[in-house]
């Protein structure tokens, strides 16, 4: 599954780490794709099945 960088930074600031936000931002391409850059996504605490439940629902995943 592909996901904007956007919505990831969204989502790691609505958790309210900015610091760790900033990071993804700079580590993570503008398009995510869920499976290659499964480890980058649990670096920063996202579970990618998260994405596409609970939290990516309320970010239109």
């Amino acid at each position: 599954m592909q996901i904007p960088k956007d919505k990831i930074i969204e989502m790691i600031k609505s958790r309210g780490d900015t610091t760790q936000a900033d990071q993804a931002n700079t580590e993570l391409p503008d398009q995510v794709d869920t499976d290659q850059h499964q480890n980058l996504l649990e670096k920063f605490g996202i579970n990618p099945g998260d994405l596409l439940g609970g939290l990516g629902n309320k970010l239109g995943f």
